[in-house]
C-alpha cells in the first residue's frame, strides 16, 4: 500500500495508503464496501452472490485503480499469488519477510486478496502460524488441529521447522495431528483412543 501511495499519480490525486485498502472507506467501491460482490439473501434458498455492478468486481474506485506501481494497479497487485508477489517485491525486505514463510509452508498459490473465510482449515492454521512467528509474544500456548492437512511431504518438514521455531521462542505448542512426520518431532506424544 505504501508503494502505491508513494507514486506521483497518487500524490496528484491526494490518495494516501488507506485509499489502497478495500477495508477502509475512501478508495474502495462503496457500493459493495470493497467486497467486489453483493449478496442477495434468499429466504428458503441459498444466498445468491452477484458481481458488484458498480466496480465489476474490482473492489476499488476507478481513480484508485489508475495509480500504478511498476505498471501494476492495486487490483493487479492483490491478484498476485504469494509466489508471484515475492518475485515482484524481491527488493522489498518487509514484504519478503512477511510473505516468505507463507511460501515455505506451501501456501505460495494463495492470492493476496484471498478472503480468510475461504481458506481450508489447514491453510488457515498455517497462516496463523506465520502471523505468530513474527510477533514478540512468549509464554503463549498455541493449539493447532491437523495443520499438515493438504501439504506435500516436503512442505510438512517446513511446517515442522516453523512449529519448532514457535516452541523455541518460549511458547507451548499443542498439535492434534495424525501425520507421522509431525508426530516424530514432538517432545511428547499423547495417544488417545483405539489405533
Amino acid at each position: 500500500l505504501t508503494q502505491l501511495a508513494a507514486e506521483p499519480e497518487a500524490a496528484r490525486r491526494r490518495l494516501g495508503p488507506g485509499a489502497f485498502s478495500f477495508n477502509v472507506a475512501g478508495g474502495r467501491c462503496e457500493a459493495c464496501a470493497g467486497e467486489g460482490s453483493e449478496t442477495i439473501e434468499m429466504q428458503f434458498l441459498a444466498d445468491v452472490v452477484l458481481v458488484c455492478p458498480t466496480c465489476r468486481g474490482a473492489r476499488f474506485k476507478p481513480e484508485v485503480l489508475e495509480v500504478r506501481h511498476r505498471d501494476k494497479s492495486v487490483g493487479d497487485l492483490l491478484g498476485l499469488t504469494v509466489s508471484d508477489a515475492l518475485a515482484f517485491f524481491a527488493r522489498e525486505p518487509m514484504i519478503v519477510r512477511a510473505l516468505g514463510p507463507l511460501l515455505k509452508l506451501g501456501l505460495g498459490y494463495l492470492t493476496l486478496d484471498r478472503e480468510s473465510s475461504t481458506l481450508s482449515g489447514g491453510e488457515a492454521q498455517r497462516v496463523k502460524i506465520v502471523r505468530h512467528l513474527g510477533s514478540a509474544l512468549t509464554d503463549v500456548t498455541y493449539v493447532f488441529d491437523e495443520p499438515s492437512t493438504g501439504l506435500h511431504p516436503a512442505d510438512v518438514q517446513r511446517l515442522n521447522e516453523l512449529l519448532l521455531r514457535l516452541r523455541g521462542s518460549g511458547n507451548t505448542v499443542l498439535v492434534v495431528e495424525h501425520h507421522p512426520q509431525v508426530i516424530r518431532v514432538a517432545d511428547h506424544v499423547i495417544d488417545i483412543g483405539p489405533d
